[in-house]
């Protein structure tokens, strides 16, 4: 059993962490350090303008984002989803005006959907949540989906971390309502909560296999129609009759569906548990007149209580990540064939040569890439190595006698082995090591 699989960090390269670049703050240009300062301190016109710069991607946003993810508290993310007309902008207004009754600072992302002639957003959840409109406790955006069947867009994700740098109390995300394959949801939200409307009998069992599964609560919103009882009573047999490790963030969810991310294996390890310890509420609210929202807040509550006893919380951060870390690969790495394409001749000029059979598409790949992948080759140390790197890290610390925990030192000769033996020295330990 390998003795460093309780540290998820321990395959590190520790040249990758000791080669990163100077604080991401000492990057940014005076203006976008002032911005950032303003932001800190609670500005909602700079907090504005940054989510602006961030969807955008205007220059200096990606070290912008670097800086605010140093600043970026632990906060609340709730995802509501659900079908078209579900009154999901509604319950969202409602519910944000129940933290404001208690002192809660909100911030709503509302992502709408995408303009087919600009790319942004419609604007339409905004209009439905004009109660909080001058509360400056609540700041309401709306951003594009940008054409991501999944129903969020890489914005959304930064847009979270800039709203927890600012030090919002609670965050919620409003997504495009899209339908069945809108689950990009799990990878950005603590809590999921599906908002079905009575009636819809038949849809629960089209929506089975998609967005139903991905909830952690199911609210049935205009619970006041006649068809809300056999809503509920068919919500509330599909969560009980769920097979064991179905619900929020399972495999299956996380490797499809919409998701371009593919789950690790911790991913499965501590979303089955989550799974299987974690039922799913039905709450039925009437968001019009703010009844029922009480019991949704109280559920959201009860699932965040029970993410933080059973460290579910971890778990999701580091898929929320992970999603980050691949999707920022993904766009750099595209942005790199571009630039790659344009060096061989251009796209178009490429095309034809392949149109003309005067090359095949495959051998031409295989060609543009090979020297990146022999780079990454050359430049990747083997598992051998990474694992060297960390003990010594390991055996410095054990010559030195600092406990990790304390930083606390003793000397060599107050080490002991499991035997209670006295420590002899090791060539390791005689050899200089990089710093930690």
């Amino acid at each position: 059993m390998d003795e460093h699989s309780d540290d998820p960090t321990a395959a590190i390269p520790e040249s990758v962490l000791t080669a990163l670049a100077d604080p991401p703050q000492e990057q940014l240009t005076a203006a976008n350090e002032s911005l950032l300062s303003e932001l800190l301190a609670g500005d909602q016109r700079a907090l504005a303008r940054v989510l602006t710069k961030i969807e955008n991607r205007t220059e200096g946003a990606r070290e912008l984002l670097a800086a605010l993810h140093r600043h970026a508290d632990t906060t609340p993310v709730l995802g509501i989803t659900g079908s078209p007309g579900a009154g999901k902008s509604t319950l969202v207004d409602a519910l944000t005006d129940y933290y404001r009754e208690r002192d809660e600072t909100v911030g709503v992302l509302a992502v709408d959907p995408a303009s087919p002639y600009t790319g942004g957003s419609v604007l339409g959840d905004r209009i439905r949540m004009g109660s909080t409109a001058a509360d400056e406790g609540v700041f309401v955006r709306s951003m594009s989906a940008r054409g991501r069947l999944g129903g969020l867009s890489m914005a959304t994700t930064d847009a979270v971390t800039a709203f927890e740098a600012f030090g919002m109390d609670r965050i919620i995300i409003e997504t495009v309502g899209a339908g069945q394959n809108e689950v990009d949801i799990v990878e950005t939200a603590d809590t999921v909560a599906v908002v079905v409307q009575p009636g819809s009998g038949d849809d629960v069992q089209l929506l089975k296999a998609g967005i139903l599964e991905i909830g952690d609560i199911f609210v049935v919103n205009k619970a006041d129609m006649d068809e809300a009882a056999q809503t509920v009573a068919d919500l509330e047999a599909m969560v009980h009759g769920a097979a064991p490790g179905s619900g929020h963030h399972t495999a299956d969810i996380a490797s499809g569906g919409g998701s371009d991310r593919h789950p690790t294996a911790s991913d499965r390890a501590a979303e089955t548990e989550t799974a299987a310890t974690w039922t799913p509420s039905v709450v039925e609210t009437i968001a019009t007149s703010a009844d029922g929202i009480e019991a949704f807040a109280d559920a959201v509550a009860a699932h965040t209580a029970h993410l933080d006893e059973t460290d579910g919380a971890t778990g999701r951060r580091q898929e929320r990540a992970a999603a980050t870390l691949q999707r920022l690969l993904k766009s750099d790495l595209g942005a790199i064939s571009e630039r790659l394409l344009a060096a061989h001749g251009g796209v178009d000029a490429l095309a034809a040569a392949v149109a003309q059979r005067a090359i095949d598409p495959y051998t031409l790949v295989d060609h543009l890439v090979d020297p990146i992948d022999e780079h990454v080759t050359a430049t990747t140390p083997s598992t051998d190595e990474a694992a060297a790197d960390h003990d010594t890290t390991v055996d410095s610390d054990a010559t030195t006698g600092t406990d990790p925990t304390t930083g606390n030192g003793t000397t060599p000769e107050t080490q002991t082995n499991s035997d209670n033996d006295t420590a002899e020295p090791t060539a390791a330990d005689d050899e200089p090591t990089e710093p930690t």
